[in-house]
């Protein structure tokens, strides 16, 4: 009897916390769309200037968040690009060519990254940038690669530990069917490991994806500015939306600035769940293009 009272309290205590958190949810998304919804228009993006100027390279913005979305959008993408082969290629080292005294000590190493708080890769970035400024005369500092490289380094783990995670977890059956054939370790890993642990490596992306975007701390030192404009090029200041994020909700000298603040809110969100839809449909077909390979 005291059994089943137990079960239906878990269970009962279970979908009360999804509750909960879907009304946490719920709420949170409803708070920013009664803020920012009233901002939303071409004038927060562009300003006070011509979208199709803009868009066509033949006018530049100075009071909109068209530039943030195109440096957040360029961060995200290079940032993901270095990390990605980099925790790919770590984590397969771990689970697949890692000696247990090796796979614990450089796990480990990975875990400290994992905890190292973002502001202090933030200092080690501007601390790289000082001394490139320091050493090319000037031709060099912080700018977008110095944030891509630092972020890159902050969502490491995350890709290494779903890659390790995903390709351990691998049923015996599958891990040691191709080599039992005559396969050699390296096509074993690349014709049947990698596309059966997609899934897990993905979410691993995905995370990376949604860290990117949303850091503060990192790029407020490695070469974002209020008003830098689109980026010309890797080694260019530019703007972004977590950071517009920042300034104006700390700086607004009245109610329509903080309500583009929220605006802006509702703008990476929704880049964030494009990103994340534009990652999940890339999982699904690289899913398929496994099966088919197999």
């Amino acid at each position: 009897m005291m059994r089943v009272f137990a079960e239906r309290m878990v269970e009962y205590l279970s979908w009360a916390m999804a509750f909960l958190l879907c009304l946490s949810l719920s709420v949170f998304l409803s708070y920013l769309l009664i803020k920012g919804l009233p901002s939303l228009g071409t004038e927060l993006f562009f300003g006070n200037a011509d979208p199709l100027s803009v868009l066509l390279g033949r006018e530049r913005v100075f009071d909109g968040i068209f530039p943030a979305i195109i440096g957040t959008l360029c961060l995200v993408v290079l940032s993901t690009v270095i990390a990605l082969p980099l925790g790919i290629c770590s984590g397969i080292y771990l689970s697949e060519y890692a000696t247990p005294v090796m796979k614990k000590a450089v796990g480990g190493l990975f875990d400290v990254l994992a905890g190292i708080p973002s502001i202090v890769v933030g200092l080690y970035g501007f601390s790289v940038a000082i001394f490139l400024h320091h050493h090319f005369s000037g031709r060099l500092g912080p700018c977008l690669l110095i944030s891509a490289l630092s972020l890159g380094v902050l969502v490491l783990p995350y890709i290494v530990r779903s890659t390790q995670t995903s390709l351990e977890e691998l049923p015996a059956h599958i891990r040691h069917t191709a080599t039992a054939l005559g396969a050699t370790r390296l096509q074993n890993i690349a014709y049947v490991l990698i596309p059966n642990a997609l899934s897990g490596i993905s979410s691993g992306v995905i995370l990376a994806i949604g860290r990117c975007a949303e850091d503060t701390a990192v790029i407020l030192l490695t070469g974002v500015v209020a008003t830098a404009g689109v980026p010309s090029s890797l080694l260019a200041q530019y703007e972004a939306l977590p950071f517009y994020i920042y300034y104006i909700s700390s700086q607004y000298t009245n109610p329509a600035e903080l309500s583009n603040g929220y605006g802006a809110c509702l703008v990476l969100l929704g880049i964030c769940s494009a990103l994340f839809m534009v990652a999940h449909g890339m999982k699904k077909r690289l899913f398929h293009w496994a099966l088919y390979r197999l």
